[in-house]
């Protein structure tokens, strides 16, 4: 497949975490209020797992293991009946920082629609949440609608009926395998999605295809990844080393994670941090806006040399 020219690159992507980033909370405390499960006897219960499983020679992923704690309490009837539409369902539930969901649609709105030099040569913004939390939960929540895509872990329910053709799946809805996961080092590998398009054109791009720099749908240089703490180094550092910005957010009156934040900007891994506080007026609003801003008129303005240069001068009458 030929890349030269393929997309316009005036896509401004703004990726962000979920926990801690847009909710001030872990998003599965819905799910352990509603089976009455304890929480921090829970994630105690994971993070043991790991060195439980090191010691038999087995090593897990300590991100996405709890995944796997989740289907053990469900086949122990601590979550009885749990389904991906009970997980949907319970989204709802999830709490988001001041200033959500509106906010997504108010950056969107700033290039779309109150500068009209922007819609000359198409630019617009778009809002991904690459997430180690539940894809099913943040389908149901508020947000998912000012959402563009979502990368996260999900559960597959029903069983593959093998012994006939076509192939077909249960309808049990119950939950029994874990069918996709990302951790904190994939993370990387969505947001290198976004930048070549596959998540727009999955059939036509491959992420590990070969595609020039000025052929991608979202340069790096138009891509800010929004995330709360130390985990997320791995998409801080993708982001900035190829030309985008990294923001973290701390949350109010949290000595913890202000050190944090504070921390990742000593250590030259963000550009900048704020609360995760969204409403107009604060630091992280006002950042972001003049961040996409910048971007949009950097776009508009390499748009407008190349449109300027390909056009060249018009033809005089020889004399």
């Amino acid at each position: 497949m030929a890349f030269d020219g393929l997309f316009q690159q005036n896509v401004i992507a703004i990726i962000w975490d979920f926990d801690k980033t847009l909710s001030p909370n872990y998003m599965q405390d819905p799910l352990f209020k509603k089976y009455n499960v304890d929480a921090k006897l829970f994630w105690e219960e994971v993070n043991k797992l790991p060195k439980l499983y090191s010691e038999k020679g087995i090593k897990v992923n300590k991100d996405t293991i709890y995944l796997n704690h989740i289907l053990t309490y469900l086949h122990e009837d601590k979550f009885k009946d749990l389904t991906n539409d009970v997980l949907r369902e319970l989204g709802k539930e999830i709490e988001l920082f001041p200033g959500l969901p509106d906010f997504l649609e108010e950056l969107k709105g700033i290039i779309s629609r109150k500068e009209e030099k922007y819609g000359k040569f198409g630019i617009t913004v778009e809002h991904y949440v690459v997430s180690t939390g539940l894809t099913e939960m943040i389908k149901g929540n508020s947000i998912f609608n000012c959402l563009d895509g979502v990368w996260g872990c999900e559960f597959l329910a029903g069983s593959v009926n093998f012994s006939t053709l076509p192939l077909s799946i249960a309808d049990d809805k119950k939950l029994i395998r874990i069918g996709y996961t990302i951790d904190n080092t994939t993370k990387t590998r969505a947001i290198f999605e976004i930048n070549k398009g596959v998540n727009k054109f999955p059939e036509e791009v491959d992420v590990n295809a070969k595609i020039p720099e000025q052929s991608r749908r979202v340069p790096f240089s138009n891509m800010i990844y929004i995330a709360d703490g130390p985990s997320d180094i791995p998409a801080f550092s993708v982001v900035r080393q190829y030309g985008g910005r990294a923001y973290a957010v701390y949350k109010k009156d949290d000595l913890k994670s202000f050190k944090q934040a504070d921390t990742l900007l000593q250590q030259g891994r963000i550009d900048m941090y704020g609360e995760a506080n969204y409403q107009k007026g604060s630091s992280t609003y006002l950042w972001l806006i003049t961040k996409v801003k910048e971007i949009a008129d950097k776009i508009f303005e390499d748009k407008n040399k190349m449109l300027t240069a390909s056009a060249g001068s018009i033809p005089q009458h020889i004399i």
